[in-house]
């Protein structure tokens, strides 16, 4: 017999703390296309199978996340892949800003101020990195920490709208091209105080644990003065 695929086909047509997160991670690691029978179809391919986990559940989805190996290179990671075909899921995404081939054209989305902590904690887990290293400062006779947010995209107009819609919350940001796009950065106050905004009001499981527990780590090697 088949299988009856669950889906919730009007997840986007509500804000709530996961439908943002969702859209987030989507604006950094979905893709939509049509095919030439007309049908709708979204994707999204990682390689954090926990994330796309809580994406699958918070749609409401039963439908299979499939697996990928690289024989070329048995070193890279395994990548996950969940397919949903759904014209209503894929008009409320273009509804809200979302396009096909979106990577060097999407511009930051109209998010609700309530809602703007998931959707950039979304983003940030699929095109945003934290590092914390540190380096002998030989003037000084003592290792110096260097603590790094960076968000990255193809598109420019979406850096910069992502760094205007934090306002006053942070005090710079550089924003520079790299290679196949563009880097939004932030040094070491700016980056905790994303910490702060990101993770403040996220539910466990919605967020990756590998990025947040470089974040603990950065908190608590800061403000222990170890600078």
């Amino acid at each position: 017999m088949p299988v009856y695929r669950t889906l919730n086909r009007n997840f986007f047509k509500t804000w709530t703390p996961e439908m943002a997160y969702v859209l987030g991670f989507f604006a950094a690691d979905g893709s939509m296309y049509t095919t030439k029978r007309k049908t709708h179809f979204i994707e999204f391919h990682i390689t954090d199978l926990e994330i796309l986990e809580y994406i699958k559940a918070s749609l409401g989805s039963n439908h299979k996340i499939s697996v990928r190996r690289y024989l070329s290179n048995p070193k890279w990671k395994l990548s996950y892949r969940l397919q949903l075909g759904s014209k209503e899921l894929f008009d409320s995404l273009l509804f809200l800003g979302m396009l096909p081939a979106k990577s060097k054209i999407i511009s930051f989305p109209k998010v609700p101020a309530d809602f703007l902590s998931h959707f950039i904690r979304g983003y940030f887990d699929g095109d945003g990195s934290v590092f914390l290293g540190r380096y002998w400062r030989k003037d000084r006779n003592k290792w110096k920490h260097v603590f790094q947010v960076k968000f990255t995209s193809g598109s420019k107009q979406f850096l910069e709208g992502l760094r205007g819609s934090l306002g006053n919350r942070v005090k710079g940001g550089y924003l520079g091209e790299k290679k196949g796009g563009y880097e939004l950065a932030f040094a070491q106050k700016d980056g905790l105080v994303l910490f702060e905004f990101m993770y403040n009001n996220a539910r466990a499981g919605s967020f990756l644990e590998r990025k947040h527990n470089v974040f603990l780590k950065a908190l608590k090697t800061l403000n222990a003065g170890v600078v």
